[in-house]
């Protein structure tokens, strides 16, 4: 079993990477690698293996890096084999990883609209509605470590006019595992988003703190506040509290 995650530039520090691998120990019974693609492995732990950032050509002058995350499709990369959990840096582990690696399916993925709230309108586009109500959200993603080259090659054969059709990796990759009849997504339970599922909506949450739902493994963190925010007391709006999050912290750092 193999967890991997990327980390490049500088808006996630190394503290990203040893939390997220701190989680993955406490909750994954099962014998595994936790490899970090990275360009810079100052400051992560020792018990973090790490490998180098796969190179991806991307059409010129790209800068949503983004698409990098289908590097992770290549044949050969760390000598991993067997079945691959892909970690988003910003995402916390709060239950068991196990049955993530025991759930049927060649590739599984976080269905995109179960960590948003209803767009109103959308509907009025149908085509429009209907792909988006497809794509998957890439923060958690589990495939066969080599199995899924075609990923890589269809879009290394022309990055510009993925680019063009579609709107980040999400998409593209949703999209190639929805013709190719093997998109599945995981159980809406197990992946909750912090802001919609957390969080009590508007007004109610001046009345009662953020707390996890039953049957979460990961809270992600789609649209805001930020994970960075949310840790620190921050990402309050008018008609938004956020409240305690003595759990969540304690979630991502252990303690």
């Amino acid at each position: 079993m193999n967890i991997i995650c990327m980390k490049w530039g500088t808006l996630y520090g190394p503290e990203y990477v040893n939390n997220l691998c701190r989680g993955v120990q406490r909750h994954l019974k099962r014998p595994h690698r936790f490899v970090c693609f990275t360009d810079d492995t100052t400051g992560l732990d020792p018990d973090v293996e790490t490998a180098p950032l796969p190179a991806l050509k991307m059409r010129d002058g790209e800068t949503d890096t983004r698409w990098r995350k289908l590097s992770v499709f290549a044949s050969d990369l760390a000598g991993l084999s067997g079945p691959t959990l892909f970690f988003d840096l910003d995402l916390v582990v709060v239950g068991s990883l196990d049955t993530l690696f025991e759930a049927p399916g060649e590739f599984l993925i976080i269905r995109d609209d179960d960590l948003f709230r209803t767009k109103p309108f959308r509907w009025l586009n149908r085509k429009r509605d209907t792909f988006l109500a497809m794509v998957g959200n890439s923060s958690v993603f589990r495939y066969e470590f080599g199995a899924h080259t075609d990923v890589l090659d269809d879009y290394l054969a022309d990055p510009a006019k993925a680019a063009v059709d579609y709107e980040h990796e999400q998409q593209f990759l949703s999209d190639h595992m929805f013709r190719a009849g093997k998109l599945r997504y995981w159980p809406r339970q197990w992946c909750v988003s912090f802001k919609n599922d957390c969080v009590p909506p508007n007004f109610a949450s001046f009345l009662r703190n953020p707390s996890l739902p039953l049957d979460a493994r990961i809270v992600v963190f789609a649209g805001n506040p930020k994970m960075a925010e949310a840790l620190n007391g921050g990402g309050q709006k008018w008609y938004r509290r956020i409240g305690d999050v003595s759990w969540l912290r304690k979630a991502w750092y252990g303690a």
